[in-house]
């Protein structure tokens, strides 16, 4: 570890213990980055026809700006349409360059901010940094990655959070509000939600809400047996197992200087070898944020880490059961009406100390277990399992809009 490394690993340490210093640098690099945008942009005017595209901050080809983007390539109406897409390794994605008008650039930096201030529109599934603001002719458009369970921005009291006061939560999330013209929503509730949690309601911007569904879980209408098959071949997985994914999410307090915020699984994989590995073979698939790596090298034939694998949709439609926390996975994987267990080991600490819930987890489609015990129980039972009113309730409040014909919508709203 060089020099520079160890001290910028002792400020983030010295800022996660002292607010005010974490805030003070904070301020000094928006400012700072903000003039550098600023300056970029001179006499850079606004290009019609252009779309810039990123998901989970360039790490990925995946959710609905993917969907956004697969779409409107097919349709005649949009072949004028120049297609940007900014990614952390841009060398992975060059297969794109090969479809129509479309160009790869690398996420981040001079030339990212350089189209960030040229194209007319912006899809993206996250939050924009603080410094980045679109002209009054651009179109931000939050498409945001989930239904969510646990809360969000404004609607957090008193989180713990490795990395930010709540006051800085708010921060970011009202920031946001002011820069997009739409977030996606595929459902009722979640409208009220987003409503809340970007404080739309506080400041009249309720009319951002785009109500239609999400883009992304239009493939999980549109599957076909033979996108099973390649995405299993593609995986290297055994044909003639049951496959589980296991989808956990970060936690807020769980964060290490110089890596970002990490996981520890608080799963005995050994032993659910020895109980389930002639039936059962598991994916594991890390939260986007999580930046540390697993080593399943021990449980070969039965793990599969499949953290970096691009798009979730095809680990959910080639899966026959999901095992998540609190991840928002859950809604998207409830249209195959397949079944979920959720293994909450935490659940006291996370919905009274680190976020809180939005719905009663009574409401779940499926089995809460809070034991490995009763984890490895409910997964033996599995084969009983019935697609029965209280999941087919769920279903129908949350993911109505989820039809196929979501991406049809979003476009044509935002676009036309």
């Amino acid at each position: 570890m060089t020099i520079i490394q160890k001290v910028k690993i002792g400020i983030i340490d010295f800022s996660k213990r002292y607010p005010f210093f974490r805030q003070g640098l904070r301020k000094i690099d928006y400012l700072t980055k903000r003039v550098r945008f600023q300056i970029r942009g001179i006499g850079k005017k606004v290009e019609q026809n252009t779309i810039l595209f990123s998901a989970f901050k360039g790490k990925s080809y995946s959710c609905s700006p993917k969907a956004i983007y697969e779409y409107m390539q097919k349709e005649e109406k949009y072949k004028n349409y120049q297609y940007i897409w900014a990614f952390e390794q841009p060398e992975e994605y060059q297969f794109l360059t090969t479809n129509r008008n479309t160009k790869v650039i690398q996420y981040g930096g001079k030339i990212y901010e350089k189209y960030l201030k040229v194209t007319k529109y912006w899809i993206f599934n996250f939050m924009i940094e603080g410094h980045i603001y679109p002209k009054k002719n651009q179109v931000y458009v939050q498409c945001w990655h989930g239904t969510p369970l646990k809360k969000l921005g404004f609607d957090l009291k008193n989180a713990k959070n490795a990395m930010n006061t709540d006051k800085e939560i708010y921060r970011r999330y009202g920031l946001d509000a002011k820069k997009f013209q739409y977030i996606l929503s595929p459902s009722r509730f979640a409208s009220e939600k987003f409503i809340t949690a970007w404080n739309l309601d506080k400041t009249n911007n309720e009319e951002k809400v785009l109500e239609q569904g999400y883009p992304r879980n239009d493939f999980l209408s549109n599957y076909t047996d033979e996108d099973i098959q390649e995405i299993k071949q593609k995986l290297k997985i055994p044909l003639d197992k049951k496959v589980i994914l296991y989808a956990p999410t970060y936690r807020d307090n769980q964060h290490k200087a110089g890596v970002g915020y990490t996981y520890q699984t608080e799963v005995n994989f050994e032993k659910l070898q020895k109980e389930l590995q002639e039936k059962y073979i598991i994916l594991f698939r890390a939260h986007y944020l999580v930046a540390n790596s697993f080593d399943f090298q021990k449980y070969q034939g039965f793990i599969y880490n499949v953290s970096d694998y691009d798009d979730i949709n095809h680990l959910y439609v080639i899966s026959d059961l999901l095992i998540t926390d609190y991840s928002s996975v859950f809604f998207d994987y409830a249209n195959l009406k397949r079944p979920i267990l959720f293994y909450m080991y935490d659940l006291e600490e996370y919905r009274e100390e680190l976020r809180g819930f939005y719905i009663d987890i009574s409401e779940l489609p499926g089995e809460i277990a809070q034991t490995e015990e009763k984890l490895i129980e409910s997964i033996e039972n599995i084969e009983n399992f019935v697609y029965d009113k209280k999941y087919q309730k769920f279903y129908e409040e949350y993911n109505y809009l989820d039809d196929g014909q979501a991406t049809k919508r979003v476009v044509e709203d935002i676009i036309s």
